[in-house]
């Protein structure tokens, strides 16, 4: 019955595709823009970018005036002059931005790493190579000439700056603003490199900071239509553009020296362990349009510490963004409305294998890694956990994506993680559309097939699991001797328009389903969501924008009994200073605890065919084992820039909450507050600082807190120091617990690191970290791991 369930789902599916593309031959079509930029060829030039602009140097290139304002207000004119230049040999774009100001000594800039120069002043260049409004390369610089790149994806909605790229810029400050000049290979693009002229989207912009942050470009744009990138110029030219063969071999070196011990029991003697790797990066053009990136022995350490995040009284697992960069460069050939692919579940893999490439409307993402051990989310309807095994996995993702154009893609995606005796098959179809320029529909429909080891539900359990009341609601979902299937589907409705949006969406994980690549920690729970919102736009006034929003959201299980709704309502303004006031709150019925009771089956766990006698349905159900509360929560966000070097955000939060540990309701009241201050152009503090507390039946369950600190001096455009401090200190009231609990528990975090960058790709670090805590045994901080590392790779390019 499952599996014809199962096919019926499909074909439903199928045919709800079937309509969506019958609906898209009878469509109205996009609106694209038409303005035309000739851009012309010159191979002779000699162009010095030293960011000083030479009018016999630019002789001859087009002259592009950015006089619009499209962002806070809507199209209105420019309050300062801007002139871009451009022009293009066989192999590389020129370009030269003449950033007028009558205040040059109010200009912002500082020394950064690359791609942490937002807030400063800035200058761009988008470029769309295939000209069909599905992704645009980026290219941004502050005025001392430090770079920011990434992609913005228009079928995902995404904007990264994961992708790095080595092309050359500088800059200078001068008495009448200031001058930005670029030079970008083309091969570090995709591009259709057969002779004849070439159309590209393109648009030049500049980003001017002052009272509102005003971005600039010489193009007008339509606040009805929701597709950003069907709305860039045209850039005609490339006659004889070619790529080269894009080829880049990175060899790496590592060594470094590591030690940790056990304080629980004293001041143990230290273990030491030293570490000295080679590992090789090859990336590969293999075709302009097909690339291949390949690590063997690669060196996956971090170089920046996770920003930290309380855990505290929260029943589903942390989500931290991927680092790594060969995950995360061309991570958006892999994204799909579930998040399917979550690179961080590969921990320690001794080679990886990547393939990307767009070919006319058909994009493919492949890669393929081991990995040392084997780690992956165990999801519920209530709480998550994650488990790992002892053994060596293989895993692959595979992503393709057809689009028909700028309104219809179709895709699809599969992953695989295999170990000795487990598996997880994942196999998904999903299409996005677009009837209008408003309108968005995606829907994503995926199948799973997995098979989890015998006794894995043991790691799971509260205590030694040897009575019911041990088992988790994870342990209970891994209690499966056989393989299993489960289904997935996403529904998704959009409509974004100048003055209102809307949204409706449904999600069904059923509860056999597992995406052990990805990030789903949620598994027998189905969602519908609808909101939306109405937006007051001014450009005259102290605020430029107002917005008042709303949604309401159920879930339930399987069997259709309760386990959240919610009603949410916020107003938001936005104002000078990039100044932000948002309020709001939401009621939320929502179930707690699930209790396990004895005797619910006969004899104890572990017994010879214990399992026949397990009713795991009963044991899940949620109006016979759960208490639902009604939670009500208020906020308060406020965001400025005081003045031209620091930002402030803070958050209140106060309400009724549920305490997780003792099942029952609780008052909790949590504040966070981040700041970046800039001292002078080289230094940069942030501070970040949570606090978070919860009473319940009239006496403190806990307090904690966590500061998190990052101070960096960029000596120059290519070396930087950085150390970063975090502590987390909770405190708890071993009195108002049901079960034992330590009374204090902090932990410290402290890293030094010393970088210097010649591109994204060659480049050197040292540094040294520690790790320390203490808790009811461990009277005082003490250290338990400490390293030191160096790291140097050497790009060589062709």
């Amino acid at each position: 019955m499952s599996q014809i369930y199962s096919c019926c789902k499909s074909f439903n599916f199928i045919k709800f595709a079937l309509l969506l593309t019958f609906l898209y031959l009878n469509k109205n079509g996009l609106v694209y823009a038409d303005e035309r930029i000739i851009i012309p060829v010159n191979n002779t030039a000699m162009v010095s970018i030293d960011g000083q602009f030479s009018q016999a140097e630019w002789q001859g290139a087009a002259e592009v005036i950015l006089d619009n304002v499209v962002q806070p207000f809507d199209n209105i004119s420019a309050p300062v002059a801007t002139t871009v230049y451009s022009f293009a040999s066989d192999d590389t774009l020129y370009v030269a931005f003449i950033a007028f100001d009558d205040q040059p000594e109010a200009v912002r800039a500082s020394y950064r790493d690359r791609d942490q120069i937002w807030g400063d002043d800035l200058v761009g260049i988008k470029l769309d190579t295939f000209n069909d409004a599905r992704l645009a390369y980026q290219f941004f610089i502050n005025p001392f000439g430090i770079q920011s790149d990434g992609i913005q994806n228009e079928m995902t909605g995404n904007e990264s700056d994961s992708w790095d790229a080595i092309w050359e810029s500088k800059g200078q400050i001068t008495d009448n603003g200031y001058v930005v000049e670029v030079a970008i290979p083309l091969r570090i693009m995709n591009f259709d490199d057969r002779p004849g002229e070439k159309e590209w989207g393109i648009e030049f912009v500049r980003f001017f900071p002052r009272d509102n942050v005003y971005r600039i470009t010489h193009l007008q744009y339509d606040r009805d239509n929701s597709c950003n990138l069907c709305q860039m110029g045209r850039a005609i030219g490339f006659d004889n553009a070619t790529q080269g063969q894009n080829l880049a071999i990175v060899p790496t070196m590592v060594a470094g020296k590591s030690r940790e011990r056990d304080i629980e029991l004293g001041e143990s003697d230290w273990v030491d362990e030293t570490n000295q790797a080679l590992s090789l990066d090859v990336k590969w053009g293999i075709t302009p349009e097909i690339s291949l990136q390949a690590t063997l022995n690669p060196d996956f350490s971090q170089v920046e510490s996770d920003a930290g995040q309380l855990s505290v009284n929260n029943t589903f697992a942390l989500f931290f963004p991927e680092r790594r960069p060969f995950f995360v460069e061309n991570a958006d050939y892999f994204t799909t409305n579930l998040n399917l692919v979550y690179t961080r579940n590969i921990n320690a893999p001794d080679y990886g294998v990547k393939l990307t490439g767009r070919i006319g409307g058909h994009s493919l993402g492949m890669f393929f890694a081991d990995d040392a051990s084997t780690s992956f989310l165990i999801p519920g309807n209530l709480n998550s956990s994650v488990a790992t095994l002892a053994q060596i996995s293989q895993n692959f993702t595979a992503r393709y994506r057809y689009d028909m154009d700028a309104q219809l893609s179709i895709g699809s995606v599969t992953t695989i993680r295999e170990s000795d005796d487990y598996y997880n098959y994942v196999n998904g179809i999903d299409v996005k559309y677009k009837p209008n320029e408003s309108d968005t529909i995606k829907v994503q429909w995926v199948h799973s097939e997995t098979q989890y080891p015998h006794n894995l539900y043991v790691d799971l359990c509260d205590n030694d699991c040897t009575q019911v009341n041990d088992l988790s609601e994870t342990a209970l979902r891994v209690l499966n001797d056989k393989p299993f299937a489960g289904n997935a589907m996403s529904l998704q409705y959009a409509r974004d328009t100048e003055h209102y949006f809307l949204r409706a969406n449904h999600y069904r994980n059923n509860a056999g389903f597992r995406a052990d690549m990805g990030f789903v920690s949620r598994a027998d729970r189905y969602i519908t969501v609808l909101g939306g919102g109405y937006l007051w736009r001014n450009d005259e006034r102290w605020f430029n924008y107002m917005r008042l929003s709303g949604d309401w959201d159920i879930h339930k299980n399987s069997a259709g009994e309760l386990l959240e709704k919610e009603r949410e309502i916020y107003f938001r303004v936005k104002g000078k200073f990039n100044t932000l006031i948002d309020v709001g709150g939401k009621i939320r019925d929502r179930v707690g605890v699930r209790q396990f009771i004895l005797g619910e089956i006969d004899g104890e766990l572990n017994t010879p065919d214990w399992t026949e006698t397990l009713d795991r349905n009963a044991l899940l159900s949620i109006n016979d084992k759960t208490t639902l509360y009604t939670e009500d929560y208020m906020r308060l966000i406020l965001e400025t820039d005081p003045t031209d070097s620091m930002s402030v955000y803070q958050f209140f939060g106060q309400g009724k909450q549920i305490d997780f540990s003792n099942d029952r309701l609780g008052n909790e009241y949590k504040t966070e507050t981040r700041i970046s201050y800039d001292i002078g152009e080289h230094i940069r503090f942030n501070l970040g600082y949570e606090y978070q507390t919860l009473e319940a039946e009239g006496a403190e369950v806990y307090t904690a807190k966590l500061l998190d600190t990052r101070m960096t001096y960029q000596i120059d455009d290519k070396q930087f120091v950085r150390v970063i401090l975090s502590v987390s200190d909770i405190q708890r009231n071993q009195n108002n617990y049901r079960d034992a609990v330590d009374a204090e528990y902090e932990d410290r975090g402290l890293q030094l690191l010393y970088s210097y960058k010649v591109n994204p790709l060659t480049k050197f670090f040292i540094g040294y970290s520690d790790a320390a805590y203490r808790n009811d045994n461990v009277k005082k901080v003490t250290a338990n791991e400490q390293s030191l590392f160096m790291k140097f790779s050497y790009a060589w390019q062709q």
